[in-house]
């Protein structure tokens, strides 16, 4: 089972994957993609690994998602993947090229990772519903998050918009949508 969870910063995304997690069989492992580059970030990525039971299993992998994934599933039956616009920001950051074709690729190969038994869980941002982004780097950005997030959800069995707090289901793995 793939469940993609989408939705605009702090509307509670992580703390729905990883609600549904614990709702899932064990063992579980949750797949940081973030790099504590900054004191902001290592701040944000401690308020994250406190809020994780001390039970889950950690694997911390900024560009090699897929494969990580991969690993991780050997280790544990529901893995929490989180975040994919962090890890397109990764890769835009290292690959001069990178684009939305790129960025197709690595979320099918994500998508590719995430098949099989047990749950994965997604968890990526919605950015393409606000204005236009006065540089090329941040267009390129939500230009590639943005066809990352269609290739994962066209593929998940399940997708969630979060806004507020609260979830929309956009596809249940019953069929609806």
């Amino acid at each position: 089972m793939v469940t993609l969870v989408t939705g605009g910063s702090r509307s509670g995304k992580s703390s729905f994957a990883a609600e549904r997690a614990r709702q899932g069989a064990g063992p579980r492992l949750f797949l940081a993609t973030a790099q504590a580059l900054d004191e902001e970030m290592r701040a944000r990525i401690e308020t994250h690994r406190a809020a994780r039971p001390a039970d889950w299993l950690l694997v911390e992998e900024p560009l090699q998602v897929p494969a990580a994934l991969m690993r991780a599933r050997a280790l544990a039956r529901t893995v929490v993947v989180d975040c994919v616009t962090v890890w397109i920001s990764n890769l835009l950051l290292a690959q001069e090229t990178f684009g939305e074709g790129e960025a197709a690729a690595e979320a099918s190969r994500l998508l590719e990772a995430s098949r099989g038994p047990g749950a994965v869980l997604i968890v990526t941002n919605e950015v393409g519903s606000g204005i236009v982004p006065d540089n090329l780097l941040a267009r390129r950005f939500r230009d590639c998050a943005g066809r990352a997030n269609q290739v994962l959800a066209a593929g998940a069995d399940e997708v969630y918009l979060l806004v507020s707090g609260m979830a929309l289901a956009l596809k249940t793995s019953r069929g609806g949508t």
